[in-house]
């Protein structure tokens, strides 16, 4: 799934929020901001290392765009380099997160330790298949391709109109503090163990894109996609949806 989060200028952080996120994205975390001209970037395993080092860095530049995103990896290996944010064409002046699974042009070839956001960063969006990402086309082309996916670009390149392109920002939704967050993942909690997953908050599934908030569980009902393993309708491995049996009360339109 991931979760992905922006915010405005002059906009504070949801420390909570960010941790209930981690606990349910828990392999890997990053954050960018814009800092005295440069795009300022943390990466690392432990969530609560990145998000009090996040805290930290935005106490000291409030008034810029900044980003943050918590994994769980669906290509390429659980290290710091496929931590979110990925500097576009090794060129850090722009860097991009991303949450959901992209095409499979994209996808890490065999032996390539690389996720698939960070295959996309380094090697695909920096020709501008769709064109520049200031045009309409371009800008659209991009959406389109992404699908349900979501994506935050922060740039300090000047060749660039703007600071920050939030892409797909109707597939995410804004808390009332002022925060675009690219789900609901970061309401997973537990009551009596605060930073443990013990809920299903989801919005668009991330495999398929239909909209399908109100979910009995982490089954997408129109693809039955699962997003705790990852697995697609009838290979989920969940031990607390395993058997035909337990699937009665769901209906998946796209599965025969």
């Amino acid at each position: 799934m991931c979760i992905l989060s922006f915010y405005k200028p002059g906009i504070t952080p949801d420390l909570d929020a960010l941790r209930d996120g981690a606990a349910a994205n828990p392999h890997g975390h990053g954050y960018a901001l814009i800092a005295d001209g440069r795009i300022r970037v943390g990466r690392g395993l432990d969530a609560d290392t990145v998000i009090d080092e996040f805290a930290a860095v935005r106490a000291q530049f409030p008034d810029t765009p900044a980003l943050f995103h918590s994994r769980l990896a669906t290509h390429g290996y659980i290290d710091e380099q496929n931590c979110h944010p990925f500097a576009v064409g090794g060129d850090e002046r722009t860097v991009l997160a991303h949450n959901g699974v992209l095409p499979e042009i994209v996808h890490p070839r065999f032996g390539d330790p690389r996720s698939d956001t960070r295959v996309a960063a380094e090697d695909f969006l920096p020709h501008e298949p769709f064109g520049p990402l200031d045009s309409w086309i371009g800008r659209t082309g991009l959406e389109d391709w992404l699908a349900g996916d979501k994506m935050i670009i922060l740039t300090v390149d000047p060749r660039y109109k703007h600071t920050a392109y939030l892409l797909n920002e109707h597939r995410g939704h804004w808390s009332r503090d002022g925060i675009w967050y690219s789900n609901h993942s970061y309401l997973w909690r537990a009551l009596e163990t605060p930073h443990e997953p013990g809920c299903y908050l989801y919005d668009y599934c991330d495999y398929c894109g239909q909209f399908d908030l109100e979910r009995p569980g982490p089954h997408c009902t129109s693809c039955g996609f699962c997003d705790q393993c990852w697995q697609e309708f009838p290979h989920c491995e969940c031990e607390f949806l395993t058997g035909t049996e337990r699937y009665a009360d769901l209906s998946f339109s796209d599965v025969a």
